[in-house]
């Protein structure tokens, strides 16, 4: 990564584990990783403030950060891996399971720059432009091909100093990694190190992640590699810009929550299942439709919508297998509505019931989570506008304090790929949602107002 006019490289580092502490050790991708292959990387930035002086965030923050970083690396050794895929099937047709694969020296690429933007625009909920946040994430570093596999980086971070104001944390991975229990388990680790400058705290506490594979199912993960296209793993996508596209935040507060829960139940009092989460997709979802429609971008009454969000499976396999297991452990719960309906009046009511009715009918089929899973794939297939989750208010990443305090922000830059919805818990209160969307500017404004309005209609 070069500078630019925004950001200004001060220093490359390659961080790895203490030497002798990790060696060679693999680790294969089970079904549930292997799906995420094709998709592009996760970016993630936080937001710190540090009101202090370049000279004390480089004497003190850097040494800090690459200490606490090869430290937590000896206990999450994937961190600092690549992933092997092997894109071709052997002369009997099989095709052999991508592994991510650590040797001695391995390591992550932690890169240190400053930044010309103004740290508390870049913070604020208000739309702001989306390439200007770009330049505060890491590549994730460069496809090796060779004649029978690709190897792919998996990790890599950017500290951004913000002049006497700020500390930007930039975090790219791929997703085959793990998912977001396993992101925040790694930067548990990685943060308790820095407070503390050793690990014996952390290995203390019991969070130590599970790297066994307890997730061995053969015919699975045959099915997986067979449907995921792996002759095309190239070199993932970047961001880049200038977009028309700004980015911005809302806050769905617990008021607003319940307000939206009794509108629901009030309509269907039968309705089986609601929860927090199930009432502020529908809502967002809903927005999202009126702001096209308002855009006059709908083109059928026919036409379809989907939305998408992975179920966390790890307490719902059978047998459970524990919260600090290494790796991906969801499956995908689709949704699928005629825009039409979706863009009604009520249309937020029908979204959310089906997406509570999807979610009931998975976590409590009594054949296990696993029962459909052959046909996960299949709702994919269908055509229509698909808008993805990232996050989960379950898992709350402002606790990601490296010693300054609490995140100041937290942003998921990745939605920009695809136009998701970023769902986490909110900075002021777990029991409040934070809503990170990216849109072209109209289209931000259109939501923006459907938003609030649908809100004060509640009250």
């Amino acid at each position: 990564m070069a500078s630019n006019p925004i950001v200004t490289i001060l220093e490359h580092s390659r961080i790895s584990a203490p030497p002798g502490t990790i060696g060679e050790r693999s680790l294969p991708l089970t079904f549930f990783d292997v799906g995420w292959l094709p998709f592009p990387p996760v970016h993630h930035v936080f937001f710190y403030r540090f009101p202090h002086s370049k000279s004390h965030f480089l004497e003190t923050v850097v040494p800090n950060l690459k200490h606490s970083l090869s430290l937590a690396l000896q206990h999450f050794f994937p961190f600092a891996s690549n992933v092997f895929v092997y894109p071709n099937a052997d002369d009997f047709g099989v095709i052999r399971k991508p592994e991510i694969r650590h040797v001695e020296g391995d390591y992550v690429a932690l890169t240190f720059a400053e930044c010309s933007l103004d740290f508390n625009v870049l913070t604020g909920n208000h739309p702001r432009k989306c390439e200007n946040f770009y330049p505060l994430v890491p590549p994730l570093g460069n496809v090796v091909k060779m004649a029978d596999y690709v190897t792919v980086p998996l990790f890599s971070v950017q500290v951004t100093y913000f002049r006497d104001s700020g500390i930007s944390i930039g975090m790219t991975n791929h997703h085959c990694l793990g998912d977001a229990s396993t992101r925040l388990g790694f930067l548990k680790a990685w943060t308790s190190i820095a407070k503390s400058g050793g690990d014996q705290s952390f290995v203390m506490n019991g969070s130590l992640p599970v790297l066994d594979r307890l997730i061995d199912i053969p015919k699975l993960d045959e099915i997986k590699l067979r449907e995921t296209s792996l002759e095309t793993f190239y070199q993932p996508p970047s961001l880049v810009g200038p977009t028309k596209k700004v980015r911005a935040t809302f806050i769905l507060s617990r008021t607003n929550i319940n307000q939206l829960k009794k509108r629901v139940l009030t309509q269907i009092p039968t309705l089986e299942y609601i929860s927090s989460f199930t009432v502020t997709c529908g809502y967002i979802w809903s927005c999202i439709a009126k702001s096209l429609v308002k855009m006059g971008e709908r083109k059928g009454e026919d036409e379809l919508e989907q939305f998408i969000f992975t179920v966390n499976c790890r307490s719902r396999m059978d047998p459970p297998i524990p919260s600090t297991y290494f790796g991906n452990c969801g499956a995908p719960c689709i949704t699928t509505i005629k825009n039409v309906v979706l863009s009604s009046e009520n249309g937020f009511v029908f979204a959310a019931k089906l997406i509570g009715e999807a979610i009931n009918k998975m976590v409590k089929n009594k054949e296990g989570i696993l029962k459909d899973v052959e046909r996960w794939h299949e709702g994919f297939k269908i055509p229509a506008r698909k808008i993805g989750v990232a996050g989960t208010p379950k898992l709350n990443f402002y606790d990601i304090d490296f010693g300054w305090g609490k995140p100041q922000k937290n942003e998921t830059i990745s939605i920009d790929y695809n136009g998701s919805v970023a769902i986490n818990a909110s900075k002021e209160s777990t029991q409040d949602f934070e809503i990170g969307l990216c849109f072209p500017n109209m289209q931000m404004e259109a939501f923006t107002d459907i938003f609030n309005d649908g809100l004060e209609s509640e009250i």
